[in-house]
């Protein structure tokens, strides 16, 4: 089912037609995300449009879909969401402002989902440092990639399939709620 994350009645009628299809709804994760790469010092070209667009889908987004799946979740007793965030939202850094305080929002989102939806629904988060290969790397610069991979501890990119054993962890937990979890092969210390 496609899902345009920034308008609140796709996100509802999402939510909605898996219930009807499926019966229950289990586990959300919130992954989608945008982001353009705008050096930091460059403010001009970080314009409302764009610190807008990123905001929407990647923080307003989240909050309408964890709004959206919580009375189902209640309803059953039980739920999971896990948000995919980013290293960008722990330190500042990243492609781009917007992008890193959208990250750093869903975060603290991720806390405040986690009390406002105890005890039936659990709230955690994963922060992936850069992951090369990915969609999300294709609108990075260069430099950018080298000097993320470079700078870890591992001197590798951070590893899908680590970020989604994560994500399944945290979804088969009962007693980890409003963490997020850093898989950057060893660059950001929280």
């Amino acid at each position: 089912m496609q899902c345009d994350v920034s308008q609140e009645s796709d996100v509802q009628r999402v939510a909605d037609e898996i219930v009807q299809s499926f019966g229950n709804l289990d586990i959300l994760v919130n992954d989608a995300a945008f982001n353009k790469a705008i050096p930091y010092k460059n403010l001009d070209e970080l314009s409302l449009e764009v610190w807008n667009k990123i905001l929407s889908v990647n923080l307003t987004g989240p909050m309408m879909l964890c709004k959206a799946v919580a009375p189902v979740m209640e309803r059953q007793g039980a739920g999971r969401i896990v948000n995919i965030s980013s290293v960008a939202g722990i330190y500042p850094g990243g492609s781009s402002i917007a992008y890193a305080v959208s990250k750093a929002g869903l975060n603290h989102l991720t806390r405040c989902m986690a009390v406002a939806l105890a005890p039936h629904t659990l709230v955690n988060c994963v922060a992936p440092g850069l992951i090369e290969g990915t969609r999300a790397t294709t609108n990075l610069l260069p430099e950018m990639i080298e000097r993320s991979a470079s700078s870890s501890l591992l001197q590798k990119p951070a590893d899908k399939d680590d970020c989604a054993n994560q994500v399944v962890t945290f979804c088969k937990s009962d007693t980890t709620t409003g963490q997020t979890m850093v898989v950057d092969a060893g660059r950001v210390f929280t």
